[in-house]
């Protein structure tokens, strides 16, 4: 039986792949800095091994990726931090990876891409990245590409699920859930990606124990491309929610700037809200099989249930 670690378990995709490799009756070792997170998340799980550590600390990946075949790297940090510490975050895995004789499966976005040329975008196509973080992100691809350790790159877009907080679309769910005021960052009615992070985790999961997927990129796109507009009519349907919804400019971003050091960092990523980038997944669909493919509705019905029992155990 393989074992696999998740670092940034306690994040949104971390949390799926977690619960995604149990399903699949793996052992799994949870590793994220914050335990009682940990605790909450996974203490139901007999085949999870809780783990919290920091993930710049080599001592403490060395003893979480003990026996190990694959490490999932899950890890994400504020958008002010990219450039101080993913590239050292990445430079840790690959060590560690090598020293412990594993493979490792990289959660990524779609920032390598750059502007999109042509739509869907495909795996081979050349990465232009125009902003600074979409050049890291590449760099961190390079790493992996030339290192020695067995990889693969998974590309995702806009993520939400359960436990994804970090992401575009959370406040806006959170704040319809609670029945309060709510934003949407970019227009109503351009037709983007957002990925159930269930059916991201199934995907990864299925390329990550295959021997014939590693050393490429693999796209996983959303079940299709949606507007701002159909998201809120399920939002309005599924929770009954009344209030009008915002939408939150450039300007708007900019403006919020002048205050807030991370705010400063999204005006760069706007572009996506306004030039998607959509993902084929035609590369995986021909050499795997088909997508997991969770319709919008049911997506956002998970998550929003998942959010109200968390709320009423936060009482």
């Amino acid at each position: 039986m393989q074992t696999a670690l998740v670092i940034g378990a306690s994040g949104g995709m971390g949390f799926a792949l977690v619960n995604e490799l149990v399903s699949r009756n793996l052992q799994v070792k949870a590793f994220a800095r914050n335990k009682e997170k940990l605790v909450a998340l996974f203490q139901h799980h007999k085949n999870v091994e809780i783990i919290s550590g920091d993930a710049f600390k080599e001592q403490d990946l060395m003893r979480a990726a003990k026996d190990v075949d694959i490490i999932f790297h899950a890890i994400s940090f504020p958008y002010q931090d990219w450039e101080k510490l993913h590239m050292r975050c990445v430079d840790m895995v690959i060590n560690i990876a090598e020293r412990r004789g594993a493979k490792i499966a990289l959660v990524d976005n779609i920032y390598a891409y750059g502007r999109p040329s042509t739509n869907p975008v495909i795996e081979h196509v050349r990465k232009e990245p125009q902003t600074k973080k979409g050049k890291i992100r590449l760099t961190m691809e390079n790493k992996l590409k030339n290192s020695n350790v067995p990889s693969l790159i998974v590309h995702f877009p806009d993520l939400y699920g359960p436990n994804a907080e970090n992401t575009i679309l959370y406040e806006t769910l959170k704040n319809v859930a609670q029945g309060k005021k709510a934003n949407f960052v970019g227009s109503m009615q351009v037709k983007r990606e957002f990925l159930y992070t269930v059916d991201g985790a199934k995907a990864m999961v299925e390329l990550a124990l295959r021997d014939d997927t590693y050393n490429q990129n693999w796209n996983v796109p959303a079940v299709h491309p949606i507007t701002g507009e159909e998201l809120v009519k399920f939002l309005r349907e599924i929770t009954g929610y009344k209030k009008s919804i915002r939408t939150v400019s450039k300007g708007m971003i900019q403006l919020f700037g002048l205050f807030s050091p991370s705010m400063r960092e999204v005006v760069e990523m706007f572009y996506l809200t306004e030039e998607p980038v959509i993902l084929s997944g035609e590369k995986y669909e021909k050499e795997i099989g088909a997508l997991p493919s969770t319709s919008y509705r049911v997506g956002l019905e998970e998550t929003i249930a998942w959010m109200n029992v968390r709320a009423l155990k936060s009482f």
